[in-house]
């Protein structure tokens, strides 16, 4: 450093509120999930180092619409959502590293509102990740990394710095059922501030064939994902799954409107999780559920939107209508 140089000011805050182990832990939610008559366990636990580099390979997918669908929306869109919300801050839930979102990002520095952006994760390593690189790529953009669980901890963001919008994207309220989804909406509009906005990124309702090969591609690429949560099981719990012995099923739910993934058992097993002093019963066929993913309408997700106290103002899709971006605003 040169003798008359200022160090930097300090851009990044990182907020850690998860305790060790998480605040639900893999451990409750197999105790809760795998002792039920109807088994499952929440699709979150995908998502090790093995699961997140599978499903960068699904975002690859020449089935998987999702991904590239929403990033071409708001490519399209992102300079109209900067000009509406006059946005000084975004708080992206489930940031990953940030990748789709720094097209806002841009688009919100070019309106020249931009002044901080809030990365919700689990993972303290990739909220810092993601927190060193975008402040050596935004000059003058400060980084309030939350690392939590972003169904628990939003009590926990900061007050917001100015106008403030709440992106959710990818897809990921559809894992919410109903009841829940809705809960989830009302939290993120108490969050919002008095001139906030939520963007929410929904898949929407289309033919079974597109969806069912979206979520079981050809590749087989799926199917090792969705059996990823079993090695997780098995390395994080003690427990002796045999990986190989369940097959992938995805199917459409045309009557609630929204995909499973289930893994199903070939043949009766028995699964010991000496850790947690519990053994698990398969019967042959018998299936665990892994996922939903709900896709939506326009007046589906206005519904929900408006049971949380929200104003659906914009509606953007693609060409093919397969994915949407919905704007909304406190009522």
């Amino acid at each position: 450093m040169e003798p008359n140089a200022q160090a930097a000011p300090a851009r990044i805050t990182i907020d850690c509120r998860l305790p060790p182990g998480g605040e639900r832990s893999l451990r409750d939610d197999v105790l809760d999930g795998l002792t039920r008559p109807f088994k499952e366990v929440p699709p979150k636990h995908f998502y090790d180092a093995r699961g997140s580099e599978l499903f960068e390979q699904i975002c690859e997918l020449p089935e998987y619409y999702p991904t590239r669908t929403e990033r071409a929306i708001l490519e399209d869109q992102a300079a109209a959502i900067a000009e509406r919300t006059g946005a000084a801050e975004l708080v992206e839930l489930g940031a990953g590293y940030a990748t789709k979102t720094r097209i806002l990002l841009s688009a919100l520095e070019d309106a020249g509102t931009l002044r901080r952006f809030i990365p919700v994760d689990v993972s303290e390593a990739t909220v810092r990740g993601c927190a060193d690189a975008l402040v050596r790529e935004y000059p003058g953009l400060e980084v309030h990394g939350l690392v939590g669980d972003f169904e628990r901890h939003l009590l926990h963001l900061p007050d917001p710095c100015g106008r403030r919008i709440i992106a959710f994207l990818g897809g990921t309220i559809g894992n919410f059922p109903p009841g829940s989804r809705r809960r989830f909406l009302r939290t993120v509009a108490a969050r919002l501030g008095p001139e906030g906005w939520l963007l929410l990124g929904t898949d929407l309702v289309k033919d079974a064939r597109t969806l069912e090969a979206a979520y079981d591609d050809a590749a087989g690429v799926t199917a090792e994902f969705n059996r990823n949560v079993l090695r997780v099981m098995n390395r994080d719990l003690g427990a002796d799954f045999d990986v190989e012995a369940f097959d992938h099923v995805a199917f459409w739910d045309p009557d609630r409107e929204w995909i499973e993934m289930r893994l199903r058992s070939r043949g009766r097993q028995t699964v010991r999780f000496p850790d947690l002093g519990l053994t698990v019963h398969f019967a042959p066929r018998e299936e665990l559920r892994t996922e939903i993913s709900a896709k939506f309408t326009r007046t589906r997700a206005a519904g929900d939107l408006a049971a949380a106290g929200l104003e659906l103002v914009d509606w953007f899709t693609d060409p093919d209508e397969l994915f949407a971006l919905s704007l909304a605003r406190l009522v």
